[in-house]
């Protein structure tokens, strides 16, 4: 356990934190993980990385890290689902669901408060609504018998399982029978049912106005290319991992390789991949506001407005 003067002054505070995780959010080149970095120190606390590709080794730049946020007032916040993977491995997520289910537990039984941190809004997604992403076959007898009932119904069995978590599973017919589905399955198949634990979450989300996102992101992009990052897909390509496969790690990784191979300038590669991260920072915010219309609730920070007032206001929130 840390002692700082940080953890000092708020050690008293963590024994009273109503919520079991944090969970901070938001676009790339947002600041999010800086934000995370110093919320954990402050709370005792331990970043879960929740991005779908920071679990990849000798992959830091074309991925994001910044491994300096994690260094508050010269501490080492403990980070947790990163560099745990070579390259060429296609992780996914349901093992990042059972990867975090093993930090979060631990992390809980050292006395810390675990802070979920990323971008990847579909493993962010799994971990606050408790997805079971075991492959369900299709039942067709089931499926039968499902349709011979009303739509009540079924809706009152499937509230028999368990709380739901997806009020549209109600609200769609197919979704309603492949619930129930799946949930049949479980019963039958109690050795697959590998149970998330509940999790009592506080949201916090960091966002800038489109124009600064933008800004921010080109910004981050030519610094990221100054310090190597061409050089880091080629080192790849060196170790023996294949263009095709290093397609598949994301934006940078796609457009740099395309360069690598001659298919095209710099200043192609260049503004061709920023076009490509600003479409992407957009479908990052558009995920983000499809999880507060199914009920989930983020509160919202200006990225503009001062860490530390960030961290002052995200430390009430955090106890109520």
């Amino acid at each position: 356990m840390r002692t700082s003067p940080f953890f000092a002054t708020f050690a008293w505070m963590a024994a009273i934190i109503p919520y079991n995780l944090i969970t901070v959010l938001g676009h790339t080149a947002g600041g999010k993980t800086r934000f995370a970095a110093c919320l954990a120190d402050k709370l005792n606390g331990e970043v879960i990385s929740a991005d779908s590709r920071q679990v990849y080794r000798h992959m830091d730049l074309g991925t994001g890290k910044d491994y300096e946020d994690y260094m508050v007032d010269g501490r080492q916040v403990p980070v947790h689902l990163i560099d745990i993977l070579e390259p060429g491995y296609e992780y996914n997520v349901y093992e990042y669901q059972k990867d975090f289910i093993r930090v979060f537990q631990e992390i809980h039984a050292r006395g810390s408060i675990p802070v979920l941190c990323g971008g990847s809004g579909l493993y962010i997604e799994a971990v606050l609504k408790g997805y079971r992403l075991i492959r369900v076959p299709v039942n067709h007898d089931l499926r039968e018998e499902l349709g011979q009932q009303g739509r009540d119904e079924l809706a009152a069995r499937l509230a028999g399982f368990k709380k739901l978590h997806n009020k549209t599973d109600i609200v769609d017919l197919k979704r309603l029978v492949r619930a129930l589905e799946i949930e049949v399955y479980y019963r039958e198949h109690p050795e697959l049912d590998d149970q998330m634990p509940h999790i009592h979450p506080l949201i916090l989300g960091i966002r800038f106005d489109r124009l600064s996102r933008r800004k921010r992101i080109s910004q981050r992009l030519a610094e990221r290319l100054d310090r190597g990052m061409i050089r880091e897909v080629q080192d790849l390509l060196d170790k023996g991992v294949k263009p095709e496969k290093l397609i598949y790690y994301g934006l940078e990784y796609k457009y740099i390789t395309g360069y690598l191979a001659g298919r095209t300038t710099y200043e192609e590669m260049f503004a061709s991949l920023e076009t490509a991260i600003h479409r992407f920072a957009k479908r990052q915010m558009t995920w983000f506001r499809k999880m507060e219309r199914s009920g989930i609730k983020i509160h919202w920070f200006d990225g503009y407005q001062p860490l530390k007032d960030k961290i002052e206001k995200a430390v009430m929130l955090c106890h109520g």
